[in-house]
């Protein structure tokens, strides 16, 4: 099959489960008239964190060759099941994730789970904290994240950058959030011994962050476990709430869920905040 065939065929395939896919399903606005019958392009490229262009270029088949980012992105925009996102990587002439890397994508039952719990702030995390997927009250918490690429994303690497986020830490927090950390690294480490996007995130964390090297040299070991937080908003103020973390069994996601005690301060800010959105909500990037 010739590269431009192949070519075709992502771009008619991508087209297919676009239109398929509603934008009350993802959590998009309905309102206004729709030429499309699913989901638009530039929401699509929103929900992937792609270029709008780049979408285009993909569905006409003048984009060849997608990496592997990309493909996981998009099997997760358009919510496609196991075979299908097999299938896309075929299509795209690229290796099927295998069992030695970490895995990406959110299985249907976990997917309606996280729809049917979308009253509370939820984000997933893959087993090196990359954030993969969040609601919209997660987004009003902490700022809207689409914006972010690469490391951006990294739950680790901002924390270990300095760079800014919502939470607020006292210096023993600081100090078990930090092992937590680099003990859930390296155990992804052992877990994934063939995912080469863990071990660049590790070694360029070493090289560049004396914190994180002296951790990761220490040989610590350990795992991100549940807790509490204290976010500060700027709009709505601080809030105290709980922070559980659950690992999904057979896909190793991370869910992490925020909750704050029925009829305090900080229940009644979650629900402000549910009822504003991100509307004028400054982004300050991913924050757990």
């Amino acid at each position: 099959m010739s590269e431009t065939k192949d070519s075709k065929e992502l771009g008619s395939a991508l087209h297919g489960w676009r239109d398929r896919l509603s934008p009350a399903t993802v959590g998009l606005p309905t309102a206004g008239v729709r030429r499309a019958a699913g989901l638009r392009r530039e929401e699509l490229a929103q929900l992937a964190s792609l270029s709008v262009d780049y979408i285009t270029r993909l569905e006409q088949g003048r984009a060849t060759s997608p990496s592997p980012q990309v493909l996981s992105s998009l099997a997760r925009a358009l919510r496609l099941s196991d075979a299908e996102r097999e299938h896309l990587y075929v299509l795209a002439g690229q290796p099927v994730p295998g069992p030695g890397q970490i895995p990406v994508h959110v299985p249907p039952g976990l997917r309606r789970l996280l729809d049917q719990l979308g009253g509370a702030p939820l984000s997933v995390h893959d087993a090196a904290w990359n954030l993969i997927e969040w609601n919209r009250p997660w987004a009003a918490l902490f700022g809207d994240p689409s914006g972010l690429r690469g490391r951006e994303r990294n739950l680790i690497w901002r924390h270990f950058a300095g760079l800014p986020g919502r939470v607020r830490q006292t210096p023993e927090q600081e100090s078990h959030f930090e092992a937590a950390m680099v003990g859930d690294l390296r155990t992804a480490t052992a877990r994934y011994p063939s995912d080469a996007g863990l071990r660049t995130l590790v070694r360029e964390l070493r090289e560049s962050r004396p914190a994180f090297a002296s951790l990761w040299d220490s040989g610590i070991v350990g795992v991100h476990v549940s807790g509490t937080k204290t976010v500060h908003h700027p709009d709505v103020g601080t809030l105290a709430l709980d922070c559980d973390v659950l690992v999904a069994a057979g896909s190793d996601l991370r869910v992490v869920a925020y909750t704050a005690v029925p009829g305090s301060e900080s229940a009644d800010r979650l629900g402000l905040l549910d009822v504003i959105g991100i509307q004028a909500m400054s982004a300050a990037g991913p924050t757990a």
